[in-house]
Formats: C-alpha cells, sequence, structure tokens
C-alpha cells in the first residue's frame, strides 16, 4: 500500500524543496489570494495597484482570481502575497493605529524618497520592492515571524 504524501496546508511551514510543487502551490493558491483581495480591500486598492503587486496578469486573469478562479498560481505570484501578508502583518504590530493607511502616506526613510510606500512598490520596486519593504518592517518591529 503506497501512503500519499500530506501536501501541507497554508498555515504549515513548507520545505524550499516542495515550494515549487504544483500540489502544494494549487492548495495554497485559493486561500492565498482570498487573503489578498482581503488585504488589498483593507488598504483601498486600485485594480491596476493590485495588479501591480500581484506582478501584472492580465486583466481577465485578475478579474477571474476576483471572481475565485485562481487555479494554480506561480510561485512567484505566491512568493508575492507572503510578502504582502508578511508586510500587513509587520504594519498592525508596528503601528496598530494607522497600519492600513500607512502605504498611502509619504514617507521619509530613504527607501521611498519622500513618496508613499504603494507607489515604491508598485511602480519602482517590483518584487525587490515587496522584499525590501518587508525587511524594512521586520528590522523595525525586531523579527521576521
Amino acid at each position: 500500500m503506497v501512503i500519499p504524501e500530506k501536501v501541507p496546508t497554508i498555515a504549515e511551514p513548507v520545505a524550499l524543496d516542495r515550494r515549487s510543487d504544483p500540489d502544494v502551490r494549487k492548495k495554497m493558491s485559493g486561500p492565498a489570494m482570498r487573503t489578498f483581495f482581503n488585504l488589498a480591500d483593507r488598504w483601498k486598492l486600485s485594480v491596476g495597484e493590485r495588479r501591480a503587486l500581484l506582478g501584472w496578469p492580465s486583466e481577465s486573469t485578475y478579474h477571474n482570481y476576483r471572481n475565485g478562479n485562481v487555479g494554480t498560481l506561480s510561485y512567484d505570484a505566491l512568493t508575492r502575497i507572503s510578502l504582502l501578508i508578511g508586510i500587513f502583518k509587520a504594519l498592525h504590530i508596528l503601528y496598530p493605529d494607522f497600519a492600513d493607511r500607512w502605504i498611502r502616506l509619504p514617507n521619509s526613510n530613504p527607501l521611498f524618497g519622500g513618496r508613499p510606500p504603494i507607489e515604491w512598490m508598485t511602480a519602482d520596486g517590483g518584487m525587490d520592492g515587496l522584499y525590501r519593504v518587508r525587511r524594512l518592517l521586520d528590522a523595525r518591529r525586531g523579527g521576521w515571524n
């Protein structure tokens, strides 16, 4: 009798060698996208900002996601959503009074050059921008958890 290997849930850590596994990505895709849309609603992101943060999926693909037709997300899309969840969490730890507004506020940190972080994350930074914002906030709160 062959026992199928367990596919982790979204809450369980996924080993590095399993992260590209299509079965793992498929299981994580629906919950990840629902979480992304909840976060995007809290941040009051435009459709353009949402698509930029997701790595510019086509309009039809974006609207399929919005309607719950997610399928299996790419490793890149899951990584982007993971970074955004980390940013969201860090903001709510650091700035509970204005966490959901922080991304729209002008920021004097040299990383942003006086602009709101959302502009940098969507226009200039790309995936690297998401990593850099996540690292900045995690450094401010003292950890990567």
